[in-house]
């Protein structure tokens, strides 16, 4: 799998936390949480031997790529490299950045804990992967950090271009104001795996991230639209456009509208906008005008 991950599938990454499940294995424990929708695995074991970790690490390896997740090892890039683990995560007292990309080349992704605007922007220059943000909140994971509450969560969002996860004391009580501060993967430790059911924690906070994918799709057609009315381009008026080389009309604000209007939004399609290929991530922003050439291009399975 290496770095050439999809980030936007991953919405929850997960650690593992031995000492929250007594009595249960780690391994039953993560499958669980890749049950429950888990996108990234994260092992970290501060106290055990070297030979405890590597045994896990393989055990967590084997799980992950039956599961089709990446899996990170937490301070070793040694087994990272032993079990063909998809990266290593470092903390601000671990070796830099650099001497992981060093020991693990250029297809290993490398993570890196940071506490303050300073961490987040230091890492993206130093080429890291992905950053963690926190503790958002108090936590028993990190004892005697301070946290640093949803206003540096904002701050990440606003000063990295690099993936962030959200971390620190996060449970399905307080996620919410997580992502409203602008957090589009979270990272939960405690609340998931030493929960009795780690599954049904995945998908609650899961549901939340995806409850706020769709008030923010539905905010940014609703501004789309409110900025060609007060443009005189009302949304009562038709936008006529060319549509697979015919004449079209239609009182969509957005491409991801036609899409849905015209019963393609959920097919397998590539949509062209004169003449340029828009991603499916950005349907919902790209706004109609009249004159518009639109191709519609769908994929048709045989054999």
């Amino acid at each position: 799998m290496s770095k050439r991950v999809d980030w936007e599938k991953i919405r929850l990454y997960v650690i593992t936390a031995q000492d929250a499940h007594p009595g249960k294995s780690v391994t039953d424990v993560m499958e669980q949480t890749l049950i429950g929708g888990a996108g990234m695995l994260q092992l970290r074991n501060k106290t055990g031997s070297r030979s405890e970790v590597l045994e896990q690490a393989r055990a967590l390896r084997v799980l992950t790529r039956r599961y089709g997740v990446p899996f990170i090892v937490n301070d070793y890039p040694d087994i990272a490299l032993e079990v063909d683990a998809d990266g290593v995560h470092l903390g601000q007292d671990d070796m830099s950045i650099k001497e992981a990309r060093s020991l693990l080349g250029d297809d290993k992704m490398i993570g890196i804990s940071t506490h303050c605007a300073e961490h987040a922007i230091e890492a993206e220059r130093e080429g890291a992967d992905y950053i963690g943000v926190g503790p958002v909140f108090p936590t028993n994971t990190k004892p005697g950090k301070a946290a640093v509450t949803t206003a540096y969560v904002a701050e990440a969002a606003s000063l990295v271009s690099i993936p962030f996860v959200a971390i620190g004391g996060i449970t399905t009580d307080n996620a919410d104001v997580v992502i409203s501060a602008g957090a589009k993967r979270l990272c939960a430790v405690s609340a998931i795996v030493g929960s009795e059911d780690p599954a049904a924690v995945c998908r609650e906070l899961l549901q939340k991230l995806e409850a706020a994918d769709r008030a923010e799709e539905t905010s940014n057609v609703n501004a789309i639209a409110n900025e060609r009315e007060t443009s005189g381009h009302g949304a009562e008026e038709n936008v006529s456009l060319s549509l697979n080389g015919s004449s079209y009309q239609t009182r969509s604000a957005t491409l991801d509208c036609l899409l849905a209007e015209l019963g393609q939004r959920d097919k397998r399609l590539v949509a062209e906008v004169d003449g340029e290929i828009v991603p499916r991530s950005r349907w919902q922003e790209t706004a109609l005008a009249d004159g518009l050439r639109i191709e519609l291009i769908q994929f048709v399975g045989g054999g």
